[in-house]
């Protein structure tokens, strides 16, 4: 079986989680007889292809006179919508990363129709140009290649997914990492869940990573149940299979988050439940390990409650930047408003370090050894931080029991379900 996929990032360049879970998942389906075209806006040339041929969009030539893309670009005018769309990123955040512009449709339809277009990979004010591009792309890659099944992961490649399917006649499957509603609560952006709605609604199966996100994709979307399967993610295992050590070099504890600095992941929470820890305990360090937009709203708040010696911003992390903050945890949290699921957990815990997660997350449906707390409960997530910092039965019963249990949530198992679900489709049931 072959598959075309389609992904707007692949490790090492990401920019969360999305990029990560492409990568294990398409290492999963290799394993089970799975061949994958995986096909990114821009490839840097050092990525990983141990498990896909990794076709790069940039390199691809359209011949507009082809009647087949004439046709698709009569279809194309629902996603010609404003430029404040980006899957990690909330409105307010993106508005503070780029200046305000209205998409002019005549100068698009310039750079999107020209033969060569080099695209950037990235999230910035030319986004909505890209996705138009990758979606013609993804036309006349369909056009060319041979394949069984069409894959689009997150919105961004809800319409190249379409497009493809339109071409070929292959069944669509849409994997939905995050909603709008995770992003941006109940101020939805009408574009985003607009253009999510339609490639759902156009997919012939629907992957959710949660049945957390599952229920929105069916209440909230009004998405058939029967074509909706959830398959929960998993976190690559450590090449040594043990964890990375490293020189701690401070004598106090350390507590970390570890994410974006935005709404959906709950940091302004962190900060308040922090406070209520170092005033029972000052032999403790915090550690905020990411960027976004509300970093300096944060930052003054650290200020305002007097607790800057012990509270640490370190930027954004990733790579073996990550394995190493971990290395250095005693306890890392997971404050999310709405997670759809988080990996980030699952790779704390498989570096013996024991968590606390919100109940508002899909990975919480998947781990019995983890401290679960409601995101808004700062004395009960304060006190779960404390009980782990100071109860050495405790920890050492979360770390040990923790790591087992994470190192069977394996890519493989996730890739075997995904796998299923393109049997069913193809055979028709």
């Amino acid at each position: 079986m072959k598959v075309l996929m389609f992904g707007w990032e692949f490790p090492p360049h990401i920019t969360g989680g999305l990029g990560t879970a492409c990568f294990g998942l398409t290492k999963g389906l290799l394993k089970h007889g799975v061949e994958v075209l995986f096909v990114v806006p821009k490839a840097y040339g050092d990525e990983s292809q141990e498990a896909v041929r990794l076709i790069n969009a940039s390199d691809v030539n359209i011949d507009f006179s082809n009647s087949i893309y004439q046709e698709y670009w009569k279809q194309l005018t629902y996603i010609e919508i404003g430029s404040n769309l980006v899957p990690y990123m909330g409105e307010e955040e993106f508005e503070n990363f780029v200046s305000k512009k209205e998409y002019d449709k005549t100068d698009s339809e310039t750079i999107v129709f020209s033969k060569s277009y080099t695209f950037s990979g990235k999230y910035g004010k030319n986004l909505m140009e890209e996705v138009t591009r990758y979606a013609l792309v993804a036309s006349a890659i369909a056009n060319s290649q041979q394949f069984d099944v069409i894959h689009a992961h997150d919105w961004l490649t809800y319409p190249a997914g379409i497009a493809a399917k339109k071409v070929s006649g292959k069944p669509l499957v849409v994997h939905m990492h995050a909603t709008e509603f995770d992003r941006s609560g109940e101020n939805v952006n009408q574009n985003v869940y607009d253009i999510e709605r339609k490639g759902m609604e156009a997919a012939d199966a629907v992957i959710t990573v949660s049945n957390y996100t599952r229920d929105i994709v069916i209440n909230r979307y009004g998405i058939d149940p029967d074509k909706v399967f959830t398959v929960h993610n998993a976190v690559e295992p450590t090449e040594s299979g043990e964890a990375m050590e490293v020189a701690k070099n401070v004598k106090e504890k350390v507590v970390t988050f570890l994410g974006r600095i935005t709404f959906q992941k709950g940091p302004d929470y962190f900060v308040e439940a922090a406070n209520k820890v170092i005033e029972r305990d000052k032999n403790v360090r915090f550690v905020m390990a990411g960027s976004g937009d509300m970093m300096f709203k944060m930052i003054r708040r650290v200020a305002q409650l007097r607790i800057s010696p012990y509270f640490h911003f370190t930027g954004f992390l990733q790579g073996e930047e990550v394995d190493k903050m971990f290395a250095l945890s005693d306890v890392y949290v997971m404050p999310s408003v709405s997670e759809p699921f988080g990996i980030s957990p699952l790779e704390a815990m498989r570096s013996n370090v024991p968590v606390v997660i919100s109940k508002q997350s899909g990975v919480s449906e998947v781990l019995k050894y983890a401290l679960k707390i409601d995101f808004w409960d700062i004395d009960a997530m304060a006190d779960a931080i404390y009980g782990l910092l100071h109860y050495d039965a405790l920890s050492v019963m979360f770390r040990k029991y923790g790591k087992e249990e994470v190192d069977n949530l394996k890519w493989d198992n996730a890739a075997n379900h995904v796998k299923n679900v393109y049997y069913s489709l193809l055979n028709g049931k």
